[in-house]
């Protein structure tokens, strides 16, 4: 925001209020209800100042969900230091939690296929369906093949459209 546009905001009595920012630099402000000199009245607002304040850079994930949801007033008190680092390790453990199920459910289903006890999926060389007419038939191309030095011109007709 521009040094002019904070001096205006200061000498006209619009006042954000700096609520914290977070670890990517994004800052939050909050703005109280007021009147402004000319008594116009101003609502209370919750507002974003972006890091990267450039619109087509904006990514999701930019505002952590714990300040999206003060943001959109899902929750009356901003986030603490304490419940974003909280927060974070919890996601952390969950990742490392669905890794290690992930690896532990192919390690038994290998033991299985091994075993025996679950049939290996079959790979299916034939393409189309079982009912079709041309199943297991190779596909005839409707592109010409190339005949090198041999073409002759008008030798090659296409196939009409069914």
């Amino acid at each position: 925001m521009s040094r002019v546009a904070r001096l205006l905001r200061r000498t006209f009595g619009i006042v954000r209020e700096h609520v914290g920012t977070d670890n990517l630099g994004n800052k939050y402000y909050s703005v109280p209800e007021q009147k402004t000199w000319t008594g116009r009245h101003v609502r209370a607002k919750r507002m974003v100042e972006a890091a990267n304040p450039n619109e087509h850079e904006y990514m999701e994930g930019s505002i952590p969900m714990e300040w999206d949801a003060w943001i959109r007033s899902r929750r009356k008190e901003p986030p603490s230091i304490e419940e974003l680092l909280k927060n974070e390790s919890y996601r952390e453990q969950i990742k490392l939690k669905a890794i290690e199920v992930e690896e532990t459910d192919l390690a038994l289903q290998a033991k299985e296929y091994e075993d025996g006890l679950v049939a290996t999926p079959a790979r299916t060389v034939a393409k189309g369906h079982a009912a079709s007419t041309t199943f297991g038939k190779q596909e005839i191309s409707e592109d010409p093949t190339s005949t090198a030095n041999t073409f002759q011109p008008g030798s090659w007709m296409p196939t009409p459209k069914k």
